[in-house]
């Protein structure tokens, strides 16, 4: 379960998001739907515990991530936190395989090639696992930052913008990929995006208004 408690965050001094109280069950998925600048990118950033809030709380699991030490933080997040971000951040010195590898490293976990090779598989990407980033179309790309966020099998996984670039077709492919991941190891998925296009496909939406 992700708890949200009296959460915000501040720029400079000029507050851009303020999200009194939000619970979401284990396995649900969510959109969190917003303009630009109402804090959607923000917020997923507290959520996984890359921001610290200037107020408030996020608890994942019943673990508050304010109280967690740094280290300790980078670690529950390796472990319990999947992130698809804009960016893919793709480690382009590595290959396919060895980027799922990394991230069961950085979360201080055995490496798993076995584990990686097969989550990789069930993305179509099987013949991937030796190719370099920039080997890959925008598509494949895109799966494996997928696959890379899901094979730790995360508790919380979260994707910001992972649409909007995209056209009608593509999108519901990487939404049907994003939902079917997360359903695959009951993860809570919570999706930041302003594309239209995906809220007549998620049961549960929250919307933050424009701080401007």
């Amino acid at each position: 379960m992700l708890t949200v408690q009296n959460l915000r965050h501040a720029y400079f001094g000029s507050e851009v998001l303020n999200v009194p109280a939000w619970q979401v069950e284990q396995g649900s998925q969510w959109l969190v739907l917003g303009p630009s600048g109402s804090g959607k990118t923000t917020l997923l950033h507290l959520l996984a515990g890359i921001l610290r809030p200037a107020a408030g709380g996020v608890s994942i699991a019943g673990q508050d991530l304010v109280a967690l030490r740094p280290d300790a933080l980078d670690r529950f997040r390796g472990r319990h936190i999947g992130i698809v971000l804009q960016r893919l951040h793709l480690m382009a010195s590595l290959t396919v395989l060895n980027n799922l590898v990394l991230a069961q490293y950085l979360a201080r976990l055995p490496p798993d090639p076995g584990r990686a090779a097969e989550v990789l598989a069930g993305l179509g990407l099987a013949d991937k696992t030796e190719a370099y980033p920039h080997e890959l179309s925008f598509g494949q790309a895109q799966r494996v930052a997928v696959a890379r966020a899901v094979v730790n099998r995360p508790q919380l996984l979260l994707a910001d913008e992972p649409t909007s670039n995209l056209d009608d077709e593509r999108c519901l492919q990487a939404l049907e990929l994003l939902q079917t991941q997360a359903r695959a190891c009951n993860a809570t998925l919570i999706i930041a995006t302003h594309d239209q296009r995906v809220k007549i496909r998620m049961p549960n939406q929250f919307t933050l208004g424009s701080r401007h």
